[in-house]
């Protein structure tokens, strides 16, 4: 047990110093989500080599942005058809 206090202390730490922009209402809100999560395994490639691509679009307006970026990401992984799909 106590191995594992050690490290998640460290990860709370670290967690603690992030700081993100504060959401601004009419930037990017659910269809750019949607997009960006459609594009975002591309996107993550494409960051490795440039510095201006980035997977996640900050500031948002916030949920509707999420729930469209994690919509537009299960696309890749087939959707909840793929995840009811039966296997023989």
């Amino acid at each position: 047990m106590k191995k594992l206090i050690l490290p998640l202390s460290a990860l709370l730490l670290l967690a603690a110093c992030a700081t993100v922009p504060p959401a601004v209402e009419g930037s990017r809100g659910f269809f750019w989500g949607l997009f960006d999560g459609a594009v975002a395994p591309i996107a993550f490639v494409v960051s490795w080599f440039s510095d201006t691509v980035g997977i996640y679009g900050v500031p948002n307006s916030g949920g509707w942005y999420d729930f469209g970026f994690l919509l537009g990401l299960t696309c890749w992984a087939g959707g909840g058809a793929a995840a009811s799909r039966r296997r023989d």
